[in-house]
């Protein structure tokens, strides 16, 4: 790894070890804790549908974590070359490195592997329909060309390159919905940008450079910073999803006011409930799947491995089948799986990533049409898999989402009713005997699954399926 020239002396650093916090077991904060009021939205809930339409049918993403933590992976060089651990891309705070030499990470930031047809092109593979990229995490770097801003990868590295632009055009080439994460209430380079005091005992803004928190003016920084690269984003790009981070300090009339901006500039972009204040289009969960959905249009975001961003030495990512079996569980219950790769430094996406990512993609290029465009059922979750549906006046196509597969060759869908219309196996079409009587949906099955992680079975019924 290339080392940043004796940038440190890292007088003001000599205590790493008391510093850096222990992982917390807090809840993460999605934003609803700073709701006051249910729900509102500035526009009616045909206009909502209408937008969220092509998001719920596509029911799976990349997201994508990078920035300057990624240099190093998760890393940070000490004036003795020794690189000390940030725990993640939080590093800037895990660490409480000054501003002024995190920053000087863009003299050596030089992704010259970077390639974004190559990451839409994973994406495509994976079956995933739109990505979101980091356009400024909390360490307040911007990712993307921002006039308003100097402290952005264009002006600031030797690359000189806006990779949000590219990715922006790559993916609508290709046929893939784009959208930017932006970090709202967090912002470690801007003095004006406070947060509450966590559980933990940290508060998340800079306390090293700026210790004293009654200074801090969130306002100052949402009309200096946030307004503006907002509106970059939106005319710079014109993105399909705004997905907004940690909203923090962020007050009602702040909330309305963006997201009356991006209605302005942008009417179709889809928008998460991060913006805070419980205005939004979806709610997130993150690193988890509730266990019985939400009402709300909903996302779960999640990483492959074990950190966000490249975490050097972190292989310890999620086999195929989990990965597969946590999409199914999300579509069983209406949501979208918003699934996370951390690219290098150099701008790879790890092997890892794509080797997990390929092999979702091999099995939804089989069993897709049992994921995008359905929903979740009035039937409660079998013991042996998911289930999910679409449904029309003439009837209900009912996707059996079969985990572990019976070792007698019968399977029990309980509270199903009505008449069995047909019941094959997705990729082979071999259809299957299957009967209804007051225990349910019975059907027969041949010997061995068809898929490993998860086989699907089509069971089309008359009239819609009801619960009994």
């Amino acid at each position: 790894m290339k080392r940043i020239a004796p940038l440190l002396a890292f007088a003001a650093l000599p205590v790493f070890a008391q510093n850096t916090p222990t992982k917390s077991s807090a809840p993460i904060d999605t934003g609803d804790a700073h709701a006051a009021q249910a729900l509102k939205a500035i526009d009616t809930p045909e206009q909502l549908a209408a937008r969220l339409a092509w998001w719920n049918d596509a029911r799976f993403g990349m997201f994508i974590h990078w920035g300057l933590y990624s240099q190093w992976g998760c890393h940070y060089p000490g004036s003795d070359g020794k690189l000390f651990d940030g725990l993640g891309e939080h590093m800037m705070m895990r660490l409480r490195i000054p501003r002024a030499d995190y920053a000087r990470i863009a003299d050596v930031f030089n992704p010259v592997k970077f390639d974004a047809e190559a990451w839409v092109a994973t994406a495509q593979a994976a079956g995933m329909k739109y990505i979101v990229i980091t356009s400024k995490h909390h360490d307040g770097f911007a990712m993307f060309d921002s006039p308003s801003s100097d402290y952005n990868i264009v002006k600031r590295t030797p690359w000189h390159r806006d990779p949000v632009k590219e990715l922006a055009e790559a993916c609508r080439h290709h046929g893939l919905r784009f959208g930017v994460y932006y970090s709202l209430g967090r912002d470690w380079d801007d003095p004006d940008v406070p947060t509450d005091l966590k559980p933990d005992g940290w508060r998340r803004s800079n306390t090293w450079d700026f210790p004293d928190e009654s200074k801090k003016d969130f306002a100052k920084y949402f009309e200096r910073k946030v307004k503006p690269q907002i509106r970059e984003l939106l005319t710079q790009y014109h993105p399909d999803i705004l997905w907004f981070d940690t909203p923090e300090k962020i007050k009602t009339a702040q909330s309305v006011e963006l997201m009356a901006l991006i209605r302005q500039f942008q009417p179709s972009c889809i928008v998460n409930q991060r913006i805070g204040n419980r205005l939004g289009d979806y709610r997130v969960a993150e690193q988890e799947i509730p266990a019985g959905g939400w009402l709300d249009a909903w996302e779960t975001c999640m990483t492959l491995n074990r950190h966000w961003g490249y975490y050097a030495g972190d292989e310890d990512f999620k086999p195929s089948q989990t990965v597969v079996r946590n999409l199914i569980d999300v579509a069983s219950k209406s949501g979208n799986f918003l699934l996370n790769v951390g690219p290098t430094g150099e701008g790879v996406i790890p092997a890892g990533s794509i080797e997990r990512l390929r092999e979702t993609g091999a099995w939804l290029a089989r069993n897709g049409e049992a994921i995008r465009g359905t929903t979740a059922t009035p039937l409660k979750a079998p013991a042996w898999g998911r289930l999910t549906q679409k449904t029309n006046a003439a009837g209900t196509t009912l996707y059996l989402h079969v985990f572990e597969w019976p070792a007698d060759g019968r399977l029990v869908v309980p509270g199903v009713s009505g008449k069995v219309v047909s019941a094959t196996l997705l990729v082979t079409g071999e259809k299957l005997a299957a009967t209804i009587d007051p225990a349910g949906a019975h059907l027969v099955l041949p010997a061995n699954a068809p898929d490993t992680f998860s086989s699907t079975i089509v069971l089309t019924l008359q009239p819609p399926v009801t619960t009994r």
